[in-house]
């Protein structure tokens, strides 16, 4: 049997293969983020035939605040649960797993889409931010706590819709990138961005508000931004620090990819293009890790499992393109 197709254990949870299909936005929900039959349709095929170990569902928003676009799926509210329970009822019936992505847009979002400024760890532009006429507002130590709440009762909603587990979306230039990264953190209280501890307080506090109300037995996974991949930004020295915190606060999974620096390597466009981070990653936790990036060979997959530069191989785009690809990729390496 190929190293893809062995099956591998996320905390209590056993899963078939370590072929993942990341989150992906495919902005099918309804205004409010509610749950559609397109949405489930489109899960439908993705998932048809079990090839897929674990599925990861789209960024779905928190809060109406930290909503990142049209047609993003909401876990906002407890009438989200239905729809969502429904979308959950579709990938099971392939015998796959699947974990919710949550996830607050902070500087990311658009004014016209939240009707306010949007809130960050300070006040302060990027590039990679929407193109608001303001900058956004510092959070305060509420409107933390607030997120903090929001993200428990995200999760919570995530199980009670069936999910296998939960992704806490921490990559991407969303709002705990905006935390952990020193271009956008100039904070000087305990969530700092001049100290490692600082940067990640907000994260550490959430794993623990998540474990609290999911319980032991329900997988946590972080998609972590591991490096800005810029001058002054995050770097992997920083995140080898931080997923050995996360790992020690209850985190169950690791899926990495980039900071500001997105689901790209400015350096690098070979397949597995994060396998520099998610090797030196392995190499310090004892809990799996995914690597994503540019990858749309089975053999690359295979050979990335092999020298040991990930757990589990996230396939995104090959996937979107073609719902056929696991099961040609299974085949493949079966030869």
């Amino acid at each position: 049997m190929s190293l893809l197709g062995m099956p591998i254990k996320i905390g209590t949870l056993d899963v078939p293969n370590r072929l993942v299909l990341p989150p992906i936005a495919t902005s099918k929900s309804q205004e409010n983020g509610e749950i559609t039959d397109e949405l489930c349709q489109y899960y439908a095929e993705k998932s048809a035939g079990g090839h897929i170990g674990l599925l990861i569902t789209e960024h779905s928003y928190i809060s109406p605040e930290g909503k990142a676009g049209k047609g993003q799926m909401s876990i906002a509210k407890d009438s989200d649960i239905a729809g969502l329970e429904r979308l959950v009822s579709t990938i099971h019936q392939a015998n796959t797993k699947t974990f919710a992505q949550i996830n607050h847009a902070g500087a990311r979002a658009k004014q016209e889409i939240i009707g306010c400024l949007p809130k960050s760890a300070s006040s302060i532009g990027h590039p990679k931010f929407a193109k608001n006429e303001s900058l956004p507002l510092e959070m305060t130590y509420d409107d933390i706590q607030k997120v903090i709440a929001d993200f428990a009762a995200a999760a919570i909603r995530a199980k009670k819709a069936g999910y296998d587990g939960v992704e806490i979306h921490a990559a991407h230039a969303y709002l705990l990138t905006q935390f952990y990264s020193p271009l956008t953190n100039k904070r000087e209280d305990q969530y700092n961005g001049y100290s490692i501890e600082g940067r990640i307080k907000l994260h550490l506090e959430i794993i623990h508000a998540v474990r609290e109300v999911v319980g032991s037995d329900f997988p946590i996974a972080i998609r972590l931004g591991a490096s800005d991949h810029a001058t002054g930004g995050t770097t992997i020295e920083d995140s080898l620090l931080a997923v050995k915190a996360f790992e020690k606060a209850g985190i169950d999974l690791l899926d990495i990819s980039g900071g500001f620096s997105s689901y790209v390597n400015p350096n690098s466009t070979e397949q597995g293009y994060f396998s520099d981070m998610t090797e030196a990653i392995k190499r310090n936790v004892e809990i799996p890790v995914i690597l994503t990036g540019g990858i749309v060979e089975a053999s690359v997959a295979e050979k990335l499992l092999r020298e040991e530069k990930a757990d589990m191989i996230g396939v995104g785009r090959a996937i979107f393109k073609d719902s056929n690809w696991a099961k040609q990729a299974f085949l493949a390496l079966e030869k």
